[in-house]
């Protein structure tokens, strides 16, 4: 089986979208994080090193909430806004709210509904068989 021209084009140009798109996103990232001035700059890549270890796993989500957290960041420098003001006294709290809106498809979500669903589904069993025989 032979691919068409135009099936050859489309995986070349998702390709290239997937590898060269979500480099070019990052560089762009990288510089506006660059532009920050050094404190909000040290918050972000704070925040960056943290939502490398617990944030969304697929990229899309991930690129988005970095560009986010540049918006967030480039206002506050602009208006003059403290860091404290921006992340709270919890900073842990504040990215864990922040990765919630992005973790849609990666692991820690997928993760943590295991668990409610084997919690729930042992749960269930439980009050049907309070001797826990099967």
């Amino acid at each position: 089986m032979t691919m068409s021209d135009t099936d050859k084009d489309g995986l070349i140009a998702k390709f290239i979208t997937t590898v060269i798109g979500d480099k070019r996103r990052w560089r762009q990232y990288k510089a506006r994080v660059k532009q920050l001035p050094p404190n909000y700059r040290t918050a972000v890549e704070a925040i960056e090193r943290y939502v490398m270890h617990f944030g969304p796993s697929d990229s899309d989500g991930a690129a988005s909430l970095f560009e986010d957290v540049a918006d967030l960041f480039e206002r506050a420098a602009a208006d003059g806004t403290p860091i404290r003001e921006i992340v709270g006294q919890d900073p842990v709290e504040f990215v864990e709210a922040l990765v919630q809106n992005y973790t849609k498809g990666g692991y820690v979500a997928r993760e943590r509904n295991r668990l409610i669903s084997a919690i729930d589904q042992a749960a269930g069993e439980d009050a049907g068989n309070q001797d826990g025989t099967v």
